[in-house]
Protein backbone atom coordinates (compact mmCIF):
# COMPACT_ATOMS: atom_id res chain seq x y z
CA UNK A 1 0.00 0.00 0.00
CA UNK A 2 1.39 3.46 -0.59
CA UNK A 3 2.05 6.01 1.78
CA UNK A 4 -1.03 8.29 2.78
CA UNK A 5 0.23 11.93 2.14
CA UNK A 6 -1.16 15.87 3.19
CA UNK A 7 -3.79 14.71 5.58
CA UNK A 8 -3.50 17.21 8.84
CA UNK A 9 -4.80 14.19 10.94
CA UNK A 10 -1.42 12.12 10.58
CA UNK A 11 0.73 13.85 13.47
CA UNK A 12 -2.73 13.81 15.84
CA UNK A 13 -3.57 10.24 15.02
CA UNK A 14 0.50 9.07 16.20
CA UNK A 15 -0.25 11.27 19.46
CA UNK A 16 -3.21 9.42 20.19
CA UNK A 17 -2.27 6.24 20.14
CA UNK A 18 0.71 6.85 21.92
CA UNK A 19 -1.13 8.36 24.69
CA UNK A 20 -4.06 5.70 24.15
CA UNK A 21 -1.07 3.00 25.17
CA UNK A 22 0.38 5.28 28.05
CA UNK A 23 -3.25 5.09 29.65
CA UNK A 24 -3.34 1.53 29.11
CA UNK A 25 -0.12 0.64 30.72
CA UNK A 26 -1.43 3.58 33.71
CA UNK A 27 -4.22 1.58 34.64
CA UNK A 28 -2.47 -1.61 34.90
CA UNK A 29 -0.57 -2.53 38.02
CA UNK A 30 3.24 -2.47 38.98
CA UNK A 31 4.82 -5.05 36.81
CA UNK A 32 7.67 -6.56 38.90
CA UNK A 33 10.66 -8.00 37.29
CA UNK A 34 10.25 -11.82 37.70
CA UNK A 35 13.33 -13.72 38.98
CA UNK A 36 12.79 -16.32 36.83
CA UNK A 37 13.51 -14.09 34.12
CA UNK A 38 17.22 -14.72 34.83
CA UNK A 39 17.34 -18.43 34.38
CA UNK A 40 18.06 -19.23 30.59
CA UNK A 41 17.65 -22.36 29.09
CA UNK A 42 21.32 -22.96 28.09
CA UNK A 43 23.85 -22.62 30.79
CA UNK A 44 26.48 -24.58 29.25
CA UNK A 45 30.27 -23.61 29.62
CA UNK A 46 32.46 -23.11 26.83
CA UNK A 47 36.48 -22.04 27.00
CA UNK A 48 35.57 -21.15 30.59
CA UNK A 49 32.97 -18.86 30.11
CA UNK A 50 29.46 -19.44 31.63
CA UNK A 51 26.35 -19.19 29.49
CA UNK A 52 28.50 -19.22 26.62
CA UNK A 53 26.91 -18.68 23.91
CA UNK A 54 24.53 -16.57 25.79
CA UNK A 55 27.59 -14.34 26.38
CA UNK A 56 29.40 -14.57 22.69
CA UNK A 57 26.32 -13.56 20.88
CA UNK A 58 26.54 -10.25 22.15
CA UNK A 59 29.94 -9.94 19.95
CA UNK A 60 27.59 -8.93 16.93
CA UNK A 61 26.21 -6.19 18.65
CA UNK A 62 29.46 -4.76 19.15
CA UNK A 63 30.52 -5.52 15.66
CA UNK A 64 27.58 -4.00 13.84
CA UNK A 65 27.88 -0.65 15.97
CA UNK A 66 31.45 -0.33 15.46
CA UNK A 67 31.00 -0.75 11.42
CA UNK A 68 28.08 1.78 11.70
CA UNK A 69 30.01 4.46 13.50
CA UNK A 70 32.58 3.62 10.68
CA UNK A 71 30.37 3.93 7.94
CA UNK A 72 28.78 7.07 9.46
CA UNK A 73 32.50 8.80 9.74
CA UNK A 74 32.95 8.52 6.10
CA UNK A 75 31.89 9.68 3.06
CA UNK A 76 29.97 7.77 0.63
CA UNK A 77 31.96 6.20 -2.42
CA UNK A 78 30.00 8.69 -4.51
CA UNK A 79 30.37 12.09 -2.47
CA UNK A 80 26.67 12.52 -2.32
CA UNK A 81 25.56 13.38 1.84
CA UNK A 82 24.54 10.06 2.95
CA UNK A 83 21.53 12.58 4.58
CA UNK A 84 19.38 14.55 3.16
CA UNK A 85 19.69 17.19 6.44
CA UNK A 86 22.48 16.64 8.50
CA UNK A 87 20.65 17.09 11.52
CA UNK A 88 19.78 13.58 11.22
CA UNK A 89 23.27 11.65 11.51
CA UNK A 90 22.71 12.35 15.37
CA UNK A 91 20.04 9.68 15.98
CA UNK A 92 22.12 7.21 13.77
CA UNK A 93 25.57 8.12 15.90
CA UNK A 94 23.45 7.69 19.31
CA UNK A 95 22.17 3.90 17.99
CA UNK A 96 25.21 2.93 16.86
CA UNK A 97 27.13 3.89 19.63
CA UNK A 98 24.53 2.40 22.04
CA UNK A 99 24.94 -1.16 20.33
CA UNK A 100 28.24 -1.26 20.78
CA UNK A 101 27.86 -0.49 24.57
CA UNK A 102 24.46 -3.13 24.35
CA UNK A 103 26.75 -5.92 23.53
CA UNK A 104 29.58 -5.34 26.14
CA UNK A 105 25.99 -4.52 28.82
CA UNK A 106 24.85 -7.63 27.90
CA UNK A 107 27.74 -9.61 27.87
CA UNK A 108 28.09 -8.62 31.33
CA UNK A 109 24.69 -9.45 32.53
CA UNK A 110 24.42 -12.75 30.84
CA UNK A 111 28.16 -13.62 32.48
CA UNK A 112 25.92 -13.92 36.19
CA UNK A 113 22.25 -12.74 35.36
CA UNK A 114 20.23 -10.72 37.81
CA UNK A 115 18.51 -7.52 38.09
CA UNK A 116 22.02 -5.40 39.05
CA UNK A 117 23.51 -6.57 35.94
CA UNK A 118 20.51 -6.33 33.94
CA UNK A 119 20.35 -2.71 34.15
CA UNK A 120 23.91 -2.60 32.31
CA UNK A 121 22.22 -4.52 29.50
CA UNK A 122 18.82 -2.37 29.27
CA UNK A 123 20.58 0.85 29.52
CA UNK A 124 21.76 0.56 26.18
CA UNK A 125 18.51 -0.57 24.50
CA UNK A 126 16.56 1.35 25.72
CA UNK A 127 18.85 3.80 24.43
CA UNK A 128 19.05 2.30 20.75
CA UNK A 129 15.28 1.48 20.59
CA UNK A 130 14.66 5.59 21.15
CA UNK A 131 17.47 6.59 18.85
CA UNK A 132 16.04 4.30 15.91
CA UNK A 133 12.58 6.12 16.88
CA UNK A 134 14.09 9.23 16.52
CA UNK A 135 15.79 8.49 13.07
CA UNK A 136 11.97 7.35 11.73
CA UNK A 137 10.55 10.85 13.07
CA UNK A 138 13.60 12.83 11.55
CA UNK A 139 13.12 10.93 8.31
CA UNK A 140 9.06 10.77 8.09
CA UNK A 141 8.08 13.81 9.78
CA UNK A 142 11.31 16.28 9.74
CA UNK A 143 14.34 16.80 10.99
CA UNK A 144 13.26 19.63 12.90
CA UNK A 145 11.29 16.80 15.19
CA UNK A 146 13.95 14.51 15.12
CA UNK A 147 16.15 17.28 16.38
CA UNK A 148 13.52 18.11 19.17
CA UNK A 149 12.62 15.02 20.13
CA UNK A 150 16.17 13.43 20.03
CA UNK A 151 17.14 14.28 23.75
CA UNK A 152 13.91 14.19 25.44
CA UNK A 153 13.16 10.47 23.58
CA UNK A 154 16.73 9.28 25.23
CA UNK A 155 15.58 10.86 28.61
CA UNK A 156 12.46 8.55 28.33
CA UNK A 157 14.55 5.96 27.23
CA UNK A 158 16.86 5.60 30.30
CA UNK A 159 14.81 6.93 32.71
CA UNK A 160 12.26 3.95 32.24
CA UNK A 161 15.12 1.59 32.97
CA UNK A 162 16.22 3.71 35.90
CA UNK A 163 12.80 4.06 37.27
CA UNK A 164 12.60 0.27 37.35
CA UNK A 165 16.09 -0.26 38.61
CA UNK A 166 15.09 2.22 41.51
CA UNK A 167 12.06 0.77 42.27
CA UNK A 168 13.74 -3.06 42.48
CA UNK A 169 16.01 -1.46 44.72
CA UNK A 170 13.01 -0.59 47.25
CA UNK A 171 11.24 -4.07 46.34
CA UNK A 172 8.98 -2.12 44.40
CA UNK A 173 10.06 -2.82 40.81
CA UNK A 174 7.95 -1.53 38.20
CA UNK A 175 8.61 -2.22 34.34
CA UNK A 176 5.07 -0.58 32.72
CA UNK A 177 7.51 2.26 31.54
CA UNK A 178 10.32 0.23 30.35
CA UNK A 179 7.49 -2.02 28.23
CA UNK A 180 5.99 1.94 26.67
CA UNK A 181 9.72 2.20 25.30
CA UNK A 182 9.85 -1.16 23.88
CA UNK A 183 6.25 -1.08 22.44
CA UNK A 184 4.93 2.18 21.18
CA UNK A 185 8.23 2.75 18.77
CA UNK A 186 7.10 -0.78 16.94
CA UNK A 187 3.35 0.49 16.99
CA UNK A 188 4.44 3.75 15.48
CA UNK A 189 7.31 2.93 12.65
CA UNK A 190 5.38 1.00 10.56
CA UNK A 191 2.23 3.85 10.95
CA UNK A 192 5.32 6.78 10.29
CA UNK A 193 6.17 4.60 6.99
CA UNK A 194 2.44 4.21 6.17
CA UNK A 195 0.97 7.92 6.80
CA UNK A 196 4.33 9.84 5.76
CA UNK A 197 6.53 10.17 2.23
CA UNK A 198 9.73 8.22 2.21
CA UNK A 199 12.79 11.26 1.77
CA UNK A 200 14.31 8.14 0.46
CA UNK A 201 14.67 4.83 -1.11
CA UNK A 202 14.60 1.57 0.40
CA UNK A 203 11.58 2.88 2.68
CA UNK A 204 10.33 -0.78 3.88
CA UNK A 205 13.52 -1.13 4.95
CA UNK A 206 12.13 0.12 8.18
CA UNK A 207 8.87 -2.46 7.91
CA UNK A 208 11.38 -5.79 7.65
CA UNK A 209 13.40 -3.89 10.59
CA UNK A 210 10.40 -4.35 12.92
CA UNK A 211 9.75 -7.74 11.62
CA UNK A 212 13.15 -8.76 13.14
CA UNK A 213 12.68 -7.50 15.87
CA UNK A 214 9.29 -8.71 16.56
CA UNK A 215 11.27 -12.53 15.61
CA UNK A 216 13.64 -11.41 18.29
CA UNK A 217 11.21 -11.21 21.07
CA UNK A 218 9.70 -14.81 19.94
CA UNK A 219 12.42 -16.13 19.97
CA UNK A 220 13.07 -15.17 23.75
CA UNK A 221 9.60 -16.34 24.60
CA UNK A 222 10.97 -19.88 23.02
CA UNK A 223 13.88 -19.72 24.60
CA UNK A 224 13.73 -23.58 25.99
CA UNK A 225 11.87 -25.21 23.30
CA UNK A 226 14.31 -23.95 20.92
CA UNK A 227 17.63 -25.23 22.61
CA UNK A 228 15.30 -28.70 23.35
CA UNK A 229 14.54 -29.44 19.51
CA UNK A 230 17.65 -29.21 18.26
CA UNK A 231 20.08 -28.96 21.47
CA UNK A 232 22.53 -26.43 19.54
CA UNK A 233 21.59 -23.22 20.42
CA UNK A 234 18.67 -21.83 22.84
CA UNK A 235 15.86 -19.20 21.73
CA UNK A 236 17.75 -16.79 23.68
CA UNK A 237 21.39 -16.89 21.46
CA UNK A 238 19.05 -16.60 18.54
CA UNK A 239 16.72 -13.54 19.75
CA UNK A 240 21.09 -12.01 20.01
CA UNK A 241 21.58 -12.76 16.77
CA UNK A 242 18.32 -12.04 15.42
CA UNK A 243 17.65 -8.23 16.88
CA UNK A 244 21.40 -7.77 15.91
CA UNK A 245 20.61 -8.51 11.83
CA UNK A 246 17.98 -5.83 12.77
CA UNK A 247 21.24 -3.68 12.93
CA UNK A 248 22.84 -5.12 10.50
CA UNK A 249 19.32 -4.23 8.46
CA UNK A 250 19.49 -0.49 9.25
CA UNK A 251 23.41 -0.33 8.56
CA UNK A 252 22.62 -1.66 4.90
CA UNK A 253 20.21 0.50 4.46
CA UNK A 254 22.19 3.57 5.00
CA UNK A 255 24.68 2.21 2.79
CA UNK A 256 21.96 1.71 -0.02
CA UNK A 257 19.37 4.10 0.08
CA UNK A 258 19.10 7.25 -2.49
CA UNK A 259 17.49 10.52 -1.32
CA UNK A 260 14.66 11.80 -3.50
CA UNK A 261 11.88 8.52 -3.63
CA UNK A 262 8.63 9.69 -2.14
CA UNK A 263 7.58 5.89 -2.35
CA UNK A 264 7.56 3.46 0.44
Amino acid sequence: MAPVYGERWRIPLLVALAAAAVVAAAVLPPVAQDPAYHRMADERRLWGVPNALNVLSNAAFVAIGAAGLVVLGRRRPDRRPRFVDARERGAYVILFGALVLLGLGSAYYHLAPDNHRLLWDRLPLASALMALFDAAIAERVGAGAGLALLLPLQALGLGSVLWWYAGELRDQGDLRLYGLVQFVPLLVIPLLALLFPARYTRGRDWLVLVGLYLVAKLFEVLDGPILGAGGLVSGHTLKHLMAAAGGYWILRMLMLRRPGSRSA
